[in-house]
């Protein structure tokens, strides 16, 4: 906005006002005109300079991280903390106990075990928040001797480690906080504060999972009264539900309306593991209290969590590949192009409602752009010419690759 105001725009507007004064004064540099209006011009361009900047951190569009947080603390939002990875531990002797906290270093990080599993099975959860946790390819070792132990190794990830939110993804959250409100459970409530759950990546949010169920199906038809009535030898606590849910039935209080299905990935864009799955429907709404509101949920809703499932994705292609080239030069490069592009849609799963669709044209165009690779033909995905549409919420899993070579006659 204050571009235009530069130190020598601003000394030319003062001294052309000394002048309109009085026109036989001295404005060249070094005169006395020229030596009391530098120094003043110097300043003005320094205050428009930091007027820019205020005006900048006034925005939220184009706020730096600082300002960014305390404007956004103003709807009560605040950016999402880094949070640590917590793996699985498989040890021997199985019949071995390892006491909480007992602390193992994987690489550079260091560890501790913050649950038994069973079965020689521990939670490791890394002393280190953010996604550095993830990496677990080093050796298990423990910090300090534990008698009788055998072996140690990380079998899987139970919940991804996270970084802080980043400043960019902050903003798009609070500038979409004031296009659509979350309120009292509402689609928008459920994403925000099932994606502030450490480990969650996506959430689709569906209402009425059991929807095959109609309110109107469950009203007692005519005579079932005198049906239920006439029941002989029935045990007095089936008697006791029949009559129950005939009431109910009678006076419309079933109903699909309250339930809500929730399927989830984690941060890391794969399926999440069932110890994840069962923090999120603990946090959200607890199986043993369901319906009550004693997590997140709304009162009378009954939420179900899910994870989104793989679906294995075989391709084969012909390459042509340059002079000198082999399958064996290229192979590492194009798995890495494949996944990086599953990756892709596994990361926009959340943000759409329809089935993700894996497309020829996306392959066919990353792998041209792979060094030694100079044209493809043929691809096929699952032994179909064709794009593959994967079922509703399922992301791909890259299975076998079958490449033959392309002959091009002169």
């Amino acid at each position: 906005m204050y571009e235009a105001q530069t130190y020598e725009a601003i000394l030319a507007r003062m001294l052309q006002k000394a002048l309109s004064i009085n026109s036989n004064l001295d404005t060249r540099e070094g005169s006395l005109v020229w030596y009391g209006d530098a120094p003043a011009a110097v300043e003005l361009q320094n205050l428009y300079i930091a007027l820019e900047t205020v005006l900048n951190e006034t925005f939220a569009d184009t706020a730096s991280r600082p300002y960014l947080i305390l404007r956004a603390a103003e709807r009560g939002l605040s950016p999402q903390p880094a949070s640590p990875a917590v793996l699985q531990m498989a040890i021997t002797p199985t019949t071995l106990f390892l006491p909480l906290n007992t602390r193992f270093s994987i690489g550079e990080l260091n560890y501790y075990v913050s649950a038994d599993r069973g079965n020689g099975n521990y939670e490791l959860t890394c002393e280190t928040a953010g996604e550095a946790g993830n990496n677990y390819t080093g050796t298990v070792i423990p910090i300090e001797y534990v008698e009788g132990l055998e072996t140690c190794k990380i079998i899987s990830i139970l919940v991804p480690g996270e970084d802080e939110e980043d400043t960019e993804v902050f903003r798009q959250r609070y500038l979409d906080s004031l296009n659509a409100q979350a309120f009292g459970g509402n689609r928008i409530d459920y994403i925000e504060k099932v994606n502030a759950i450490p480990g969650v990546g996506g959430v689709k949010v569906y209402r009425a999972w059991n929807s095959d169920l109609k309110p109107a199906n469950m009203i007692p038809p005519t005579g079932t009264d005198t049906w239920i009535n006439g029941l002989s030898d029935v045990p007095e606590g089936v008697k006791t539900w029949l009559d129950a849910v005939y009431a109910a039935a009678k006076n419309n209080m079933f109903t699909v309306g309250g339930t809500v299905k929730l399927v989830i990935i984690n941060s890391t864009f794969t399926v999440p593991s069932e110890t994840l799955v069962d923090q999120v429907q603990t946090a959200v709404d607890p199986l043993q209290n369901a319906g009550e509101g004693v997590g997140i949920a709304p009162i009378g809703h009954v939420v179900r969590v899910e994870g989104v499932n793989e679906e294995t994705v075989d391709l084969s292609f012909a390459l042509y590949y340059q002079r000198g080239w082999t399958w064996d030069d290229v192979s590492g490069y194009v798995t890495e192009a494949i996944e990086g592009y599953f990756k892709e849609l596994a990361e926009g799963w959340a943000d759409q409602d329809e089935p993700l669709v894996v497309r020829i044209s996306q392959i066919e165009s990353r792998l041209l752009g792979i060094n030694g690779i100079l044209d493809i033909a043929n691809t096929k995905i699952n032994e179909e010419a064709a794009n593959y549409t994967l079922e509703l919420d399922h992301i791909p899993v890259l299975g076998s690759i079958a490449p033959t070579v392309i002959t091009i006659n002169a």
